[in-house]
């Protein structure tokens, strides 16, 4: 069979429902087969950047890898910002680049490129990927997408790319379709799992740190049973939102440097801290770990790398969650655990201290209000994405998460553009069930051809953008370092009206201004006539709106601004 007529007929056989792709000449065999051999949904989008972020929405919701491909040149470059954020975020994906007809490529020749669009993209994508294949051989192509679906989702989830000259998919090859092999994972330790297990009910203040982990292994209804067994009060990472339900009692809130300070001073206080699928990197704790280090820390996790790594002195548990969740299982199958009631208290007590609301008194929208007002209403939304920057710490400090819905954003790459594309990809992964864009003005402008692609799929896409015509973190970054200069941020900086540019697409847009708009332009979005509809909510928010707690940058996790300040100059 054509070999490009294989890939579309193997990607089916995968389950695979849907793809992500702007057309270029390198991959129009790929695109034809799909069309003509499969029932696939081909997705077009308006950048390549845009596909890559949509695959990645996609896997984020169906647990599969997404699928996303790209022309030759430009077209396999602009990919490379969505596969490092799958890379960084553990997302299962493949991205399939076309390449130049072998006769085309340069080899060793001391020349920059032989082929019109000929790039070594291989060369380029090996440090954000898991693997990296060029096809030379049209006979490998089974056994390269068979490893390729494997090496994805095994362990800790990631990308894999495969480039595939032109002339290798027109080839005829064997239809030879592989077995998948079964995955095996590492045995635990007895010893440090009965440690645990005792270490649990001799703690005063324990905590769980919940993970992306916990998804990207497709552990979560483990996970509530772990925790549902251990009656232990459970922190979240920003990709770990979605791993525990707002009206849960065992939810202990957002940690981190945004995080709820009720949260941190948990966090700070904790007695034996149990991280479940996090790396505990910078953003999580702070610059200064010492504080964290002077407690028992049990961190289970696939990849022995990241334990010990910042945060030392942690027992360490290398297996994937499932196997972990199963062993402790089985090990405690006649334990009982009592529920640590004062120290639920004391984290009550904490939070109705340290309100996620009265942490700003901004001019007009409190976007923290903003937040729980909308999520309150807004049941019916299958997932929440949020962009980077402001907003989306907004977001995680006080979206209310109900009845699994998921929260997906980039952690790791921190892209902005992210939200608008996979919001897209998991809308479509959803069978086009409504789903929530947060979106700041800046992130907005950076891949905003996407509306496009909503209205074309005719998505019920709920896009609501915070403006504060601003790059709001960095805004405040200079206000804390650089004496309040706004180059680029404030000055020489601007935003279009999006209500307007939504109504030339065609999506149903409104603009508010102050507190009392709220609610109807909630109610608005879910109305019967609505609820099925795309629809663009501006959300104007005064430019100097700080995003409060911060961490202070240098000090614990605990100290936060703005009753704390930094000692040393951090990223944003």
């Amino acid at each position: 069979m054509k070999a490009s007529d294989f890939i579309a007929e193997f990607l089916e056989k995968k389950g695979i429902k849907s793809v992500f792709e702007l057309s270029g000449g390198m991959i129009t065999h790929i695109l034809d087969s799909l069309n003509q051999k499969t029932s696939i949904n081909i997705i077009t989008m308006h950048h390549e950047q845009a596909a890559a972020f949509a695959a990645e929405g996609y896997a984020r919701i169906t647990g599969l890898p997404g699928i996303a491909l790209a022309t030759s040149g430009p077209g396999a470059t602009n990919l490379l910002t969505g596969i490092g954020s799958c890379f960084f975020d553990s997302t299962p994906a493949i991205f399939i680049t076309g390449q130049v007809n072998r006769h085309e490529l340069k080899g060793d020749r001391e020349i920059r490129q032989l082929g019109f669009q000929e790039t070594d993209i291989v060369s380029m994508a090996k440090p954000i990927t898991k693997a990296c294949f060029h096809v030379n051989d049209p006979n490998d192509i089974p056994t390269i997408f068979e490893n390729a679906f494997k090496i994805a989702l095994e362990g800790r989830p990631g990308p894999v790319l495969i480039d595939i000259p032109m002339d290798v998919q027109r080839v005829q090859i064997e239809d030879n379709f592989l077995v998948e092999d079964s995955l095996e994972f590492s045995k635990i330790d007895a010893t440090v799992l009965n440690s645990l297990i005792e270490d649990i009910k001799k703690a005063k203040k324990p905590l769980v740190l919940s993970g992306r982990g916990i998804k990207a292994s497709k552990s979560q209804e483990l996970f509530d049973k772990f925790i549902l067994k251990t009656q232990l009060p459970v922190i979240t990472t920003l990709l770990g939102l979605d791993t525990i339900k707002y009206d849960n009692y065992q939810r202990a809130g957002f940690i981190g440097s945004y995080g709820n300070r009720w949260a941190n001073i948990a966090f700070g206080e904790c007695d034996l801290l149990i991280v479940l699928g996090s790396r505990l990197d910078i953003r999580q704790t702070g610059a200064d770990t010492k504080f964290i280090e002077n407690r028992k820390i049990y961190h289970i996790d696939c990849e022995k790398g990241e334990i010990n790594n910042r945060v030392k002195g942690c027992e360490s548990i290398v297996t994937d969650l499932k196997s972990f969740f199963n062993e402790f299982k089985k090990d405690t199958i006649n334990d009982s655990f009592i529920i640590k009631q004062e120290w639920f208290n004391q984290i009550n007590d904490l939070k109705k201290t340290w309100p996620d609301t009265k942490e700003l008194d901004p001019k007009g929208i409190n976007p923290n209000v903003f937040m729980h007002l909308l999520s309150n209403k807004s049941k019916k939304a299958k997932a929440y994405l949020a962009d980077v920057g402001s907003h989306q710490m907004w977001a995680a400090q006080s979206l209310e998460l109900y009845n699994d819905q998921h929260f997906l954003t980039s952690g790791g790459m921190g892209a902005m553009g992210f939200s608008l594309p996979a919001g897209i990809g998991a809308s479509i992964a959803l069978d086009k069930q409504p789903v929530v864009v947060l979106i700041g003005d800046g992130c907005m402008q950076i891949n905003i051809q996407e509306l496009q692609t909503i209205v074309r799929n005719k998505l019920p896409v709920k896009i609501v953008i915070l403006n504060n015509k601003t790059l709001g973190m960095i805004r405040q970054f200079q206000d804390s370092y650089f004496e309040s200069r706004y180059q680029s941020t404030y000055w020489g900086y601007d935003a279009p009206d999006f209500a307007k540019v939504a109504i030339a697409y065609g999506i149903d847009a409104k603009t508010i201004e102050n507190s009392n708009e709220i609610e109807n332009a909630v109610d608005w979005f879910w109305s019967t006539e609505n609820e099925n509809k795309a629809q663009l909510l501006q959300v104007m928010i005064d430019p100097h709106t700080n995003t409060y707690p911060k961490i202070a940058f240098g000090r614990p996790i605990t100290e936060m601004e703005p009753f704390a300040k930094p000692i040393a100059m951090e990223a944003t």
